[in-house]
């Protein structure tokens, strides 16, 4: 069976996602504020390869950019933050749309309930501290039928 991002077009559509994302949030009042204190000039590839490997690329950002712990370290600690997490997710759907996944259809559904997933679970998990975050953090994956558990990965 087709990988989601296989599907949604490799890595090449990742980049061009991400880059679209960026562009909705950096302005945004709200998310904005995540980005405000600069951030990686690479920040766009790095993203772009930690959604192709959660969504079927085995290695895009483990590969050459970290692991997940390390990943959820620099999202955590900043407290609850119910607002922007919305504000992320709507700017995440109007990015689909700018590189044209409008309308319905499962791709775009999938696409869809994992960044919202990732936004409100993983990357939110541990608002308190960075402290709190435990080593060895497995990468979590996303199918067609949503998250992949240890078992099936």
């Amino acid at each position: 069976m087709q990988t989601v991002y296989e599907a949604a077009g490799g890595a090449d559509f990742f980049i061009a996602l991400a880059d679209a994302w960026h562009a909705r949030v950096i302005p945004d009042d709200v998310v904005g504020h995540a980005f405000s204190h600069g951030f990686h000039p690479e920040h766009t590839r790095r993203l772009a390869a930690y959604w192709a490997e959660a969504l079927g690329d085995p290695d895009a950002y483990t590969g050459s950019y970290g692991d997940e712990t390390s990943v959820v370290r620099m999202h955590s600690g900043n407290g609850p933050h119910e607002d922007m997490d919305r504000r992320a997710i709507a700017c995440f759907d109007q990015a689909l749309a700018d590189v044209g996944l409008t309308g319905g259809g499962l791709l775009r559904e999938v696409l869809h309930d994992y960044f919202a997933w990732a936004t409100t679970t993983t990357m939110s998990r541990y608002h308190r501290s960075a402290n709190d975050v435990p080593e060895g953090l497995r990468f979590p994956k996303w199918s067609w039928d949503g998250p992949v558990n240890e078992q099936q990965a």
